[in-house]
């Protein structure tokens, strides 16, 4: 057990580091900067990298809404969300911080939106909070369902984190205009706790809709293959 958190703390870490750290650091560089493509890229290369490295010891969750829609698809123990959910966001909010101090030490440096989420005047697109709950619960119900069948019995053994990974990057590359892309509400409690003000307002979203979404996904997987 004490192993497996230690894992969903780095897998977590490396997920916010380097998703939110494209977006901080790199998306808007001048001349150079990687833009949307680059940056939902970034968040699927995290967790592709992430579960082959240390998805062996926890089972690669980094993610709150998997976590819960696992439990709720039977394949996870209820005993363990709630652990797992801490070591989540422990991990998230460590990996806001450091990049807090590298993106702070820039000269002229502000802080911006610091890749946090957000509806209305603070969606990138200028999206409204039923359009961010909708595309927070349809793509978090789509990742899980992507999760639980890619690490099905019945598909091939160890393609999984390719499917994952580009999963992510497809809702990325979906919902950035929308929301700045959850679907995990450990990646935005970090970023938001370090913004403050309108992110920790509307933090409360990115809870309610990518967990709702994880619990669908979780329940529409096992109508499809409750055999599995």
């Amino acid at each position: 057990m004490q192993k497996s958190l230690v894992a969903e703390f780095i897998g977590t870490f490396w997920l916010v580091f380097g998703g939110c750290g494209s977006a901080v650091l790199a998306a808007a560089y001048p001349e150079l900067g990687i833009g949307f493509v680059g940056v939902a890229f970034a968040f699927g290369l995290t967790v592709l990298t992430m579960a082959y490295a240390v998805g062996g010891i926890s089972g690669g969750h980094f993610n709150p809404a998997v976590s819960l829609g696992l439990t709720v698809a039977g394949r996870f123990p209820a005993a363990r969300l709630i652990p797992y959910i801490v070591a989540q966001v422990i991990g998230a909010i460590a990996a806001a911080a450091l990049l807090y101090l590298i993106a702070s030490g820039k000269a002229g440096f502000e802080l911006g939106g610091f890749a946090a989420n957000g509806y209305g005047d603070h969606s990138p697109g200028g999206y409204s909070l039923l359009s961010a709950l909708l595309i927070e619960v349809l793509l978090t119900m789509f990742f899980l369902i992507i999760i639980l069948g890619s690490t099905s019995s019945r598909v091939p053994a160890g393609f999984a984190p390719l499917a994952i990974g580009l999963g992510l990057t497809l809702i990325h590359l979906v919902a950035i205009p929308v929301t700045n892309t959850s679907v995990n509400p450990a990646r935005s409690t970090g970023q938001a706790l370090f913004v403050g003000g309108w992110a920790l307002q509307q933090l409360w979203l990115f809870w309610i809709a990518p967990l709702a979404g994880g619990a669908l996904g979780g329940l529409v997987w096992k109508f499809l293959d409750d055999a599995d």
